[in-house]
């Protein structure tokens, strides 16, 4: 019985050409439309090694902290090294400024200056290194020449390359933000399918329901059987959309695609379970359910930064407890953490939280199913 209402549900699903159109064509729409939007920008914003110069004096080469850094971030080796150095005298230092073949030259007397003939990205990059280096330069015992020596190993190696290395290769693409609140999107509207499922089974609803009421079936089983089927459906739309994006849009999503998959899995369970708790609180028609339910996703795809990454900080710093109950953040934020963070701590808990979202989710529809009553249908 539960394999025939899998194989019932599975074809009202796939022949309704509403559900097919949001969950299978209109993310691989927007997907069109943001590498048409973004791909450009991606080219003119990319990041440039920025051309400085030193003054190489006495002072200079005494301060080991300032020294080992920007021989670190100048590295030739380093494919995300931050500047291309020059070391010359004051005189020349001026000379290159003059003609323009620097962004600006680091000059030591007491203490460490820049120079720069305008502000701007690069230039505010090259003084908050300086500035950060000489907060640092402060804080070292310069009468413990091991604790000096290791503060400037520990910072050269992870603070400052972690910190300014070049942002803009494949991995931490500026047009990758949207394209992971496009999949947690996406995952999310996994609930119009479950939506249409509980309509199906509602007798209050559809005529359907209303036969369902009174027949013999085992409602739970029709239940599991429907949500079953709508969540194969999703992972549908799911893979094609990732085959779409990476073999026809070209995105690079990384050495982590099985980790994103598997983020896709989960928040696809939080968009079926989120469907169920609309279709069940509003006691509304199918289509207004079906609105207040893409309405809900695209507003939490706009607080996660789909409309414009700067959303998502400014909702993080001011109230960041609606991100923290957002799905769709939820994802977004996972995929971020896998590629900003060394370790998985931040993943596996985004993961965690979008399963006790779905649970408590399901567990309100459960509660709703049972106290469910009609006086005539």
């Amino acid at each position: 019985m539960f394999f025939h209402n899998f194989c019932y549900f599975l074809k009202i699903l796939t022949k309704n050409k509403g559900l097919v159109f949001w969950t299978l064509g209109f993310p691989l729409i927007l997907a069109t439309f943001f590498n048409m939007a973004f791909s450009d920008i991606e080219k003119t914003e990319k990041f440039n090694v920025m051309n400085i110069a030193v003054v190489n004096n006495e002072e200079f080469n005494n301060n080991i902290i300032f020294k080992s850094a920007i021989s670190s971030l100048s590295d030739d080796s380093n494919k995300d090294r931050l500047f291309d150095t020059k070391y010359v005298e004051y005189e020349e230092a001026v000379k290159l400024l003059d003609e323009k073949e620097i962004i600006g030259y680091l000059y030591f007397t007491d203490k460490p200056s820049i120079v720069i003939n305008s502000n701007g990205v690069y230039e505010s990059i090259f003084k908050s290194v300086v500035e950060e280096l000489y907060q640092l330069d402060n804080l070292v015992d310069k009468n413990n020449p091991n604790l000096f020596e290791e503060y400037s190993r520990i910072m050269t190696k992870y603070s400052m390359e972690v910190k300014y290395a070049n942002t803009s290769s494949s991995n931490l693409s500026y047009t990758m933000i949207e394209f992971y609140t496009l999949i947690a999107m996406t995952a999310l509207y996994g609930g119009i399918l479950s939506l249409y499922v509980i309509n199906q089974i509602l007798p209050n609803i559809s005529s359907k329901g209303k036969r369902v009421s009174v027949s013999p079936v085992s409602k739970f089983k029709l239940l599991i059987s429907g949500l079953t089927a709508s969540y194969i459906v999703q992972l549908v739309g799911l893979l094609l959309l990732y085959l779409y994006t990476i073999f026809v849009l070209n995105i690079d999503y990384g050495n982590n695609i099985l980790l994103i998959v598997l983020l896709s899995l989960v928040g696809a369970l939080a968009g079926l379970s989120l469907g169920m708790v609309v279709s069940l609180l509003f006691k509304t028609n199918e289509n207004a359910k079906t609105g207040i339910l893409i309405s809900v996703t695209m507003l939490f795809s706009f607080l996660s930064g789909m409309m414009g990454i700067t959303m998502k900080y400014v909702i993080d710093k001011n109230i960041p407890i609606i991100n923290k109950l957002n799905p769709v953040n939820m994802i977004t934020d996972g995929l971020y953490s896998l590629y900003y963070y060394d370790t998985y701590n931040r993943y596996y808990f985004n993961i965690i939280s979008l399963l006790i979202f779905s649970f408590v989710l399901i567990f309100i529809s459960y509660l709703i199913l049972r106290r469910q009553k009609y006086d005539s249908i």
